[in-house]
């Protein structure tokens, strides 16, 4: 017998939603783009369960008020207990298939296998889930009720009803967006604010003049931020350069102005600029301008490549605009990072404007990530093309990129949205972990574009439109990094790739949302054309600094 509370909740669960819900449930264990550790698939699945679920009590209430007909009496319980056994099937028959599924994508990315998916964690960590958001769902329909029922006495019964669901949705959007959200915010502002400014022992303040954050520089070494530190400690030295050069090599310049610099996105840039001078950067053959992520990480494979490829003959310069993450930068602060990478571009491209053509260095753009889609909007096009940058590379573009999504959308008939063709190839070019940059029969123009992506990042190939339609890059040909046994499902795949995005900075490097520095190079091969590399160079420099520790943000 079971304890009354439980046998009345039991009781009052929806078997339509039951059902419904233990289908996505199942679902939900299939692979989708990255490896999800257990605790992870036990958090996906039972929003899965309580999507479904939700789904069918929603499916059960539009049927009984348009008044269709249903079974009653003993061919319902009937109907009712072999739909729940095909069900239970369905959800044991695929907790026991979700080790192999996880391994063949394990397999993809040159992990080893996992013995086991760990189901029973992942079934009990999924019941918890569905309890706490069929608790808060419960909720809202009591407060739903409790209006109803008092402006009853007052309006007809189908506008009171009505108006109860729109006060109970306004009552917890502010609970949700004013409460929980600021609280979120503030607990993450804390932590992070700490973190950036964490001084750490095994990062000490450089010697060199010229270098950001020395006695002769113009921004103090404590107010570069945990990130910036980073990035200008780990400049390549002449003699690390030098093992790729049979000509003389230059110290690397790298730039950096953090969030505490100064107050305002005017005063940082200023800063960043005059630092940029001072030391000489636009005397240097190659000038990057960066947009780091969030939290004003710049990926060191992204600069080291170009670095080692022009012989440490390159200036570099970037200006940190959060210390947040970029998925939460993104929702706290969506305009601050486009706001802070345009104000950069402009000051630096104005200067560069007036420098002697033959003379000034040749400049560039690049971000990975939220960093990605800064640059992007940093400069207008109609701005630039009476005096073209000479190119950009980036990385990880997220969905969001409003001038990527338009490419992809005019692509080439016939080529995949995860390695699209664009026109002729002489402006912009996609590349991923098979290059691919060099395909093309009309050459480079003065203009190139380089879009490095993996057909297995989440954060690039998100698509909120997933729960209603399959992806385009889902249909035809698939990347090689790709699961063979990742199929659409309807509500579900769209929270995988929503959770995916999560784990997509965890995957291995040259998978997911971590990009290897050997593909960086060969985007910078393409985009800023350094003289004299053979080939047998380039394989040994990949083999060198593609091993270099890659920190993530």
């Amino acid at each position: 017998m079971l304890p009354p509370l439980l046998e009345r909740l039991l009781r009052s669960l929806s078997p339509v939603g039951l059902i419904l819900g233990t289908l996505f449930f199942a679902m939900s264990l299939t692979p989708s783009l990255v490896p999800r550790p257990f605790v992870m698939q036990g958090l996906l699945s039972g929003m899965a369960l309580a999507a479904g679920y939700g789904i069918g009590v929603l499916g059960r209430g539009i049927w009984h008020y348009l008044e269709l007909p249903v079974a009653h009496g003993r061919s319902r319980w009937v109907l009712k207990g072999v739909l729940g056994l095909i069900c239970l099937g369905v959800a044991v028959a695929f907790l026991l298939q979700a080790s192999a599924w996880q391994n063949s994508l394990r397999a993809l990315m040159e992990l080893p296998p996992v013995d086991s998916s760990r189901p029973l964690s992942v079934g009990l960590i999924a019941t918890g889930v569905f309890a706490l958001l069929l608790a808060v769902a419960r909720l809202f329909g009591l407060c739903a009720r409790l209006v109803s029922g008092w402006l009853n006495r007052l309006v007809p019964r189908r506008i009171s009803a009505a108006a109860g669901l729109l006060v109970a949705f306004l009552l917890f959007w502010s609970l949700v967006d004013g409460v929980f959200a600021r609280f979120v915010l503030n607990t993450f502002d804390v932590s992070f604010s700490q973190l950036d400014a964490l001084i750490e022992d095994d990062v000490a303040a450089p010697a060199d003049p010229l270098f950001t954050g020395s006695a002769e520089s113009l921004i103090a070494w404590k107010d570069l931020g945990r990130q910036g530190r980073r990035f200008v400690a780990a400049t390549p030295t002449p003699e690390e350069l030098a093992r790729f050069a049979d000509q003389p090599v230059r110290r690397p310049l790298r730039v950096y102005a953090g969030l505490n610099s100064a107050e305002t996105i005017e005063e940082r840039v200023e800063l960043a600029f005059d630092e940029l001078r001072r030391a000489g950067g636009f005397e240097r053959k190659v000038l990057v301008i960066v947009t780091p992520t969030g939290t004003g990480w710049v990926d060191p494979g992204a600069i080291d490549s170009v670095e080692y490829l022009h012989r440490g003959d390159v200036a570099s310069v970037a200006v940190q605009y959060s210390y947040l993450p970029s998925w939460l930068s993104l929702l706290a602060q969506p305009d601050y990072g486009a706001d802070t990478a345009r104000a950069l571009f402009q000051r630096v491209y104005g200067h560069w404007q007036t420098l002697p053509a033959d003379r000034r260095p040749r400049l560039y753009l690049q971000g990975l990530s939220l960093g990605a889609l800064n640059s992007q909007r940093s400069a207008d096009a109609w701005d630039i093309v009476g005096d073209p940058l000479h190119g950009a590379l980036w990385s990880g573009p997220p969905f969001r990129s409003t001038n990527w999504q338009w490419i992809i959308a005019h692509r080439n008939a016939g080529s995949p949205a995860w390695l699209p063709r664009f026109r002729d190839g002489a402006l912009i070019r996609f590349a991923n972990q098979a290059g691919a940059l060099e395909d093309f029969d009309a050459p480079w123009g003065p203009l190139r574009i380089v879009y490095l992506q993996y057909a297995s990042d989440p954060i690039t190939f998100f698509d909120p439109l997933a729960f209603l339609r399959e992806p385009e890059w889902l249909s035809g040909p698939r990347g090689s990094d790709v699961s063979p046994s990742l199929r659409w499902f309807p509500v579900v795949t769209m929270l995988q790739l929503a959770v995916d995005i999560a784990a997509a900075d965890h995957a291995p490097i040259g998978y997911g949302h971590a990009y290897a520095t050997e593909h960086y190079i060969d985007g910078w091969l393409a985009v800023s054309a350094p003289e004299n590399w053979p080939e047998a160079e380039i394989r040994r420099l990949k083999a060198t600094i593609g091993d270099l520790d890659r920190t993530r943000e």
